[in-house]
């Protein structure tokens, strides 16, 4: 069950979406976007998102690999996606990564 915009994302979710390297690392990259990928041809990087294929690339895995990892996060509530013609593009949701660290300090 994916969170709600304005509800933070369930623990065992977002601790799922955190516990692996890989995720830990989109979630970084995406945190500024402009340096860590190259300008696309539909969609601006930091207004609509980074395509799922140059994540995918960055890891260096597949497209299905990648939209897994992807999927996991955007469940947890900690990205969110657009779709723009036939590609899909992923950004950080800073209002929902700000409510899942309140949650993980309040919760313990």
């Amino acid at each position: 069950m994916a969170a709600t915009p304005t509800a933070a994302p369930a623990t065992t979710q977002l601790l799922k979406a955190l516990a692996n390297d890989s995720r830990l690392e989109i979630l970084r990259w995406l945190k500024e976007p402009r340096a860590n990928f190259p300008p696309q041809v539909d969609g601006d990087l930091v207004k609509d998102g980074v395509c799922s294929l140059f994540i995918a690339q960055k890891l260096g895995v597949g497209p299905p690999t990648a939209s897994e990892h992807l999927r996991i996060l955007a469940d947890a509530g900690l990205i969110r996606a657009r779709r723009i013609k036939q590609w899909t593009f992923y950004k950080r949701d800073e209002k929902q990564i700000a409510a899942a660290k309140k949650q993980l300090r309040d919760s313990w």
